[in-house]
């Protein structure tokens, strides 16, 4: 009997040999699933980034593009009112002219003897007929397209 204490101080051993194996083995075999399942997840991370990456670049360019918008559009309100300001001008340069014609037109017309008859109603209105055979104003003997 004396065999029998070493037989089981033996099966023991080889009990806690399997074990240990056991135990590693599945360790190991955790560690190669740990392992893809972290593979897995630094793709898709990865995977993630490029996308956030991609979406970054088109918010900067839509960014860029707003920009240019908005530079596009107060550009117009400088020319807009660049416009407004020469056609302020050249209104207030037509007035100027028509004024001028308006008063060259009132001396004109103080000089000229038929007009001023017929202004008044009275002078020679046969003289201003013979002149003027259409009857009509000075205006009408300046402009032949009057219709008159």
């Amino acid at each position: 009997m004396e065999t029998a204490p070493w037989v089981w101080v033996i099966v023991a051993i080889v009990a806690v040999v399997l074990i240990v194996l056991l135990l590693l083995a599945t360790g190991r075999r955790r560690k190669a699933i740990q392992q893809k399942r972290d593979d897995a997840h630094r793709e898709k991370a990865a995977e993630i980034r490029r996308d956030a990456e991609n979406r970054e670049l088109d918010a900067r360019e839509r960014e860029a593009k707003a920009a240019r918008a908005r530079a596009d559009a107060e550009q117009a309100q400088v020319e807009a009112a660049r416009l407004r300001q020469q056609a302020d001008q050249q209104a207030t340069e037509a007035k100027t002219l028509r004024d001028d014609v308006n008063e060259r037109t009132r001396k004109a017309d103080e000089l000229d003897p038929d007009i001023q008859g017929e202004r008044r109603g009275r002078g020679n209105s046969g003289a201003a007929s013979q002149e003027n055979p259409g009857g009509g104003s000075h205006a009408d003997r300046e402009n032949p397209r009057s219709g008159i």
